[in-house]
């Protein structure tokens, strides 16, 4: 089967379809590595961080950033990620960041009220992700700035990931974080009660916790509105339409392993070494797990078994703060008068999946 690259970007879902049932772990020359698609298969590769692994010297990320919880295993893992862990739980994220979250989302709505019109994920979904994660790490600095160290540091990892070294403007701008972020751990904030972890370690996780609440959140809430304002009828419980619409377009649509030995899988012999890339939008709408798994359907009662947050060890650590950022910003938009999307709108994206745009109208 013809896989490319630009299929897999810009209209992946009939691909991995097929793949799905014809050849649910496949060689897939484009990548470099196989192909996982099949939900059941999916679970398996990512709860078993022992016959696949993140740590491997291909993982650009830590080549920019150092060993983090993003690029460890176990027991290193471990040590990387149990002192973040209880911020992150579910009473925690409300006691902590709820109403931070309300008040901002609502304040970006706000000032897009008066125009009538707005591009939702320039204006309002990534200034929420970038300020909540400048709320998250404590960080004294402006949430535009945090931007610029971001959008440095991505470019730094993709150019690692290219073959290229790290850039200077990269480093530059991870060198500012980190002290950003000791600066925050002398001034007490949640980095300040992380213990257990040298200061550069607290600093690479810090990194880390950068991409994951900017990048994927924002594609989260963009990719949630547009669904939920596709068919806003129907929408009754924004908890719920938040689950289906992370099922049927994860905005990130991949996560990467690397096998640690020899292992069959579906009947695919996968060798020591080889790239193993789950395809969490294919695993999302296996027919076997989800009915009509192509439609977005608010009450599907098992929307939760999606695995747009990873699965295993890897899960995301602050799932439940972006998913009180997307209800956040739905309920905000809701609020606008007869809000509706103004021009048509397409998930695209290899690893990171959004709309380039979404522009929305609505009666002033």
């Amino acid at each position: 089967m013809d896989v490319t690259i630009e299929k897999l970007t810009n209209d992946p879902h009939p691909v991995l379809a097929r793949l799905r049932q014809e050849a649910p772990v496949a060689w897939v020359p484009a990548l470099g590595g196989w192909l996982v698609t099949r939900h059941d298969l999916a679970v398996r590769v990512m709860r078993d961080p022992v016959g696949f692994t993140v740590d491997d010297p291909r993982f650009s990320t830590a080549r920019v950033v150092g060993p983090s919880m993003l690029s460890l295993d176990g027991n290193d893992h471990a040590r990387h990620r149990g002192p973040f862990a209880p911020a992150f739980r579910p009473a925690e994220v409300r006691s902590r960041f709820a109403d931070f979250v309300s008040a901002t989302a609502g304040d970006l709505v706000d000032r897009m009220r008066p125009a009538g019109s707005g591009e939702l994920r320039r204006q309002v979904a990534g200034p929420l992700s970038v300020a909540v994660v400048a709320e998250v790490l404590g960080l004294q600095v402006d949430p535009a700035v945090v931007l610029k160290w971001y959008d440095a540091i991505v470019d730094a990892v993709q150019g690692v990931t290219a073959g290229r070294p790290v850039s200077q403007a990269g480093a530059d701008a991870f060198a500012r974080l980190a002290d950003g972020v000791r600066s925050t751990r002398r001034t007490g904030s949640l980095l300040g009660e992380v213990a257990g972890l040298r200061d550069n370690e607290v600093v690479s996780n810090a990194a880390v916790m950068m991409f994951g609440g900017i990048e994927t959140t924002e594609g989260m809430i963009t990719n949630a509105a547009l669904h939920v304002l596709s068919c806003p009828d129907e929408v009754d419980d924004l908890a719920d339409a938040v689950e289906e619409s992370l099922r049927l377009e994860p905005a990130a649509a991949v996560v990467d392993r690397y096998a640690t030995q020899d292992v069959e899988l579906a009947g695919s012999l996968v060798q020591q070494g080889d790239l193993v890339t789950v395809s969490i939008a294919g695993a999302n709408r296996d027919p076997a797990v989800f009915a009509d798994p192509d439609t977005f359907d608010v009450h599907r009662p098992n929307a939760r078994q999606h695995l747009a947050f990873a699965h295993g060890p890897h899960a995301c650590l602050a799932a439940d703060l972006a998913r009180m950022e997307t209800r956040a910003v739905l309920k905000a938009l809701l609020g606008l008068p007869d809000v509706m999307i103004a021009q048509p709108a397409q998930p695209v994206g290899l690893v990171f999946r959004k709309p380039p745009e979404l522009w929305l109208r609505w009666r002033v």
